[in-house]
């Protein structure tokens, strides 16, 4: 017997953890899904002026090391300072190395935009712009004039630093025309860019174009690009210095990098007469489409009559190439940290900027989310389960984590059961907003991380993601579309809000993931994407994406294992239908849902906190935190694929049968008795206990001080590793 301190010494176990993952992303077998846990406990971290001061960063580190479980944080600059000031770097690697001495592994954000001002002062030409699009008449005075208010953009990345204010504007180009109810009329477009003028205020500007003859009853519409403090997402310098900034952190003591919410910088009421723009991005679309980007802008935002097919083209183009340069960006920054940090570093933190699929995330990355590489299926705040659960499948993530705040600490109770009835696990946010003056540790003050740590006894048996036997497959160009506002930024989470409502798990993708081959048909002719196979596939809205989409349901059609839907508005009538097929098909629901909110996102169904759910492996899983953060008694007989199996434990029971009924796993909270057939366990005192089998082999694990293990614990094996409880502050 051993002792590990916290969670399961994350450190050392970590590289022997990703080595496995990386076994398992390959062949799903018995060895790979039952070695250490891949899903250890975590935490966000907001680096202040208080961490800046000597050994600033001892505070956060000693307390979470005492009285939580958590393995991993994630941290982020919340004050001014550079990643590539030399101060910046020595107090990150003085607090990577100080967390490492104490068996918890410090994950950084090192993206480029807490480095803008260097990147701004070695390629000034390489800032991010925007192009407004601002239609106004023209008139018989000797000129028409129209004033524009210039507007700064933020998000977290500017939260204790510097905006994205504007630092630049000119004139490209200024059309005028006449109109055909709300389009251009085509053939009456003319350049009057030459007889325009841009006078530049602090905030506003003041277009004016010199009075021509035939103006009266004419429109026109000025494009002005406005150039922002951030780095141009198609800068032919932005991966080159990406890597710079990761290599000043190679060998720091940091256990990975994190990237949070790449894209262009967010826009809370986005509009298609705003359209993201730079002179490489203009380069890149006359590559692919041999055509002017600022006049198709044109095209675009205003729309010409007799041209809508083109419109939609160029549309489609311009967002795709959004789309595909976010996960370009965000492939290279993974790429880079393995190379620079070791292949089993650590890539963290999510991708999902605003946590719903409307157009403003759509304007800011292209909905690059199923894309985005990380080690771990990440998201945050609210975004919809269904659309975790699809990222955990992509990225072969035994659970997902989601970066959870709220205002009050009551709400992470129900919060931490909601996620594990969904397949995925929290990393914890402090309160916010809050006035809390201890706010980061507010958390630490009752039995939270006791509970977090109960519910990880789960990750111990298992290391494959829940199971969804639903996928909603929602056409990715023409959600980009804004010209058909039937399907521009709708994914089918109405349907799926349905499905889940009733216990139905379905998984939200996007048809670009088809396009990209990470959609198959598997052998038996089931539509599969990672390890998750499906018995219904609904096309949602099909649309520009038909044909390759329509290819991969052909293919699986021949088969008819997976029942395929294609539909538009039936969302009541094909939720129905999929009910009475998995009824058919034997397929049990899991876990029962209701609408829930938070803050001011849109509402989406999650899990209640009490119920069970099936992993894809097979295992199944009942939890319950309704009434008591720690757990709810679970005491009861149960019969699951014809094996019957009693149990008394707290919060969270976890049991996998082999094919011949033999017991292959089994974590529980609060274990007090357990009996199957040939496993009788009674203990005297109730503990929380996992235990798995290996190559043949039993591996138990407790959570608690070192002891004696009970007789019917012994019976198994006397390979045991003891994991230190956390206290609470309050203790």
């Amino acid at each position: 017997m051993f002792f590990l301190n916290k969670s399961f010494c994350v450190i050392k176990l970590w590289l022997v953890l990703f080595q496995s993952m990386a076994l398992y992303s390959i062949v799903l077998s018995q060895d790979a899904i039952t070695r250490n846990s891949s899903s250890p406990p975590m935490a966000c971290w907001f680096w202040g002026e208080e961490e800046f001061t000597p050994d600033g960063y001892k505070k956060y580190i000693d307390r979470y090391e005492k009285y939580s479980s958590i393995g991993i944080i994630t941290a982020s600059l919340r004050t001014q300072g550079e990643l590539t000031d030399d101060k910046v770097i020595r107090q990150i690697q003085a607090a990577a190395n100080y967390s490492r001495e104490r068996e918890i592994g410090l994950v950084m954000d090192l993206d480029i935009r807490l480095a803008r001002a260097e990147f701004k002062k070695k390629y000034p030409r390489d800032l991010q712009e925007i192009m407004l699009l601002r239609e106004f008449s023209l008139g018989d005075s000797a000129t028409s004039d129209i004033a524009i208010n210039l507007s700064g953009f933020s998000d977290h990345y500017t939260s204790g630093r510097y905006p994205y204010d504007p630092v630049g504007v000119r004139l490209e180009r200024v059309y005028s025309y006449e109109k055909k109810g709300n389009l251009i009329k085509q053939g009456s477009i003319d350049d009057v860019t030459l007889r325009s003028a841009l006078a530049s205020g602090d905030k506003q500007l003041k277009i004016s174009v010199k009075r021509a003859p035939g103006d009266i009853g004419r429109m026109a519409c000025a494009m002005i690009a406005v150039t922002i403090n951030t780095p141009d997402l198609f800068s032919s310098k932005l991966l080159g210095f990406q890597r710079e900034v990761l290599q000043l952190y190679a060998g720091s003591g940091l256990v990975g990098a994190a990237k949070d919410e790449w894209g262009f910088p967010g826009r809370f009421h986005p509009s298609s007469r705003d359209l993201w723009y730079s002179e490489a991005m203009a380069s890149v679309y006359r590559t692919h489409s041999g055509r002017d980007l600022i006049r198709d802008m044109l095209l675009m935002a205003m729309g010409e009559d007799g041209r809508e097919a083109e419109r939609s083209d160029a549309i489609n183009l311009y967002m795709r190439m959004n789309y595909e340069q976010s996960c370009l960006v965000e492939g290279d920054f993974f790429d880079a940290v393995k190379e620079l940090f070791g292949p089993t570093a650590l890539v963290c933190t999510h991708p999902t900027w605003y946590p719903y699929p409307n157009n403003k995330e759509i304007f800011k990355n292209g909905l690059s989310w199923w894309n985005a590489k990380r080690d771990l299926a990440q998201t945050d705040e609210a975004t919809p389960f269904s659309i975790r659960t699809a990222l955990a499948k992509k990225w072969r993530s035994a659970v997902w984590y989601n970066m959870f705040y709220d205002t009050s600490p009551e709400r992470y109770k129900a919060e931490i059961w909601r996620a594990v009835l969904g397949g995925g696990r929290l990393n914890i946010h402090q309160p916010y907003p809050s006035s809390e003056k201890d706010r980061a540790y507010i958390l630490l003050k009752d039995n939270l991380f006791k509970a977090i740590q109960r519910i990880h006894l789960l990750d111990y048996i298992s290391t494959v993601p829940v199971n969804s036997p639903v996928a909603i497959i929602f056409d990715h160009t023409s959600v980009l579309n804004w010209t058909d506002s039937s399907h521009f930024a709708d994914v089918g989470l109405q349907l799926a809000d349905k499905l889940w409502e009733k216990g139905t798990y379905a998984d939200v993708i996007p048809s670009s993931e088809v396009l990209n081959g990470a959609i198959t048909v598997a052998a038996n002719g089931k539509i599969q994407y990672g390890l998750q196979q499906y018995e219904a596939v609904v096309y949602y809205k099909p649309g520009f994406d038909n044909a390759f989409v329509s290819s991969l349901f052909e293919r699986a059609s021949a088969f008819g294992t997976t029942k395929l839907f294609l539909i538009d508005n039936q969302i009541n009538e094909t939720a129905e239908s999929i009910f009475q097929l998995l009824k058919q098909r034997g397929i049990a629901p899991q876990t029962q849902g209701t609408m829930s909110v938070l803050a001011d996102f849109p509402a989406s169904v999650e899990p209640e906190a009490s119920g069970h759910i099936r992993l894809i492996d097979g295992t199944y899983i009942a939890a319950s935190g309704k009434t008591d953060v720690m757990g709810d008694p679970i005491k009861k007989h149960f019969l699951i694929d014809g094996r019957k199996f009693y149990v008394d434990a707290i919060g969270v029971v976890g049991v996998r049968f082999d094919k011949s009924g033999m017991l292959q796993a089994l974590a529980c909270g609060g274990l007090k008795s357990f009996r199957a057939d040939g496993v009788e366990i009674n203990l005297a005192k109730r503990l929380d206990i996992a235990l798995i089998k290996e190559n043949g082999q039993w591996r138990g694990i407790i959570h608690g001080a070192s002891q004696r293990i009970p007789d019917d614990l012994a019976r198994f094996t006397t390979n045991w590793t003891f994991v230190k409880q956390p206290m609470s502050m309050a203790e």
